[in-house]
């Protein structure tokens, strides 16, 4: 039989468990439901993106300006600053704002 003192842990670790499952689990589809649409996002939304400041926010937005638009979300690639290594930070947090269309 357990003590009480060790009921009460054992308690309070799943309680902990379960809480950091939920957040975890809200944390997905809250930042799901929130990409970056790089083809219309304002400087200041895009500066929210990782390794994105001022200077590369601007240039995203005239990169699209120039182009017409970014096809695909590798196409940011394009813009001078952002190369594989920042891509591979955000790319599960931009879209293009029509790949439910795509699909």
């Amino acid at each position: 039989m357990l003590h009480p003192k060790f009921k009460a842990a054992a308690a309070l670790v799943a309680v902990l468990i379960l809480s950091a499952g939920f957040a975890s689990a809200f944390a997905q589809s809250k930042g799901a439901a929130e990409k970056v649409n790089i083809n219309t996002a304002s400087a200041g939304e895009l500066e929210k993106l990782p390794q994105i400041g001022p200077k590369v926010a601007q240039r995203i937005i005239d990169f699209r300006k120039e182009n017409g638009g970014f096809k695909r979300i590798e196409d940011i690639m394009k813009v001078k600053g952002i190369g594989e290594k920042i891509f591979g930070r955000i790319k599960d947090l931009i879209t293009i704002g029509n790949e439910a269309a795509a699909k």
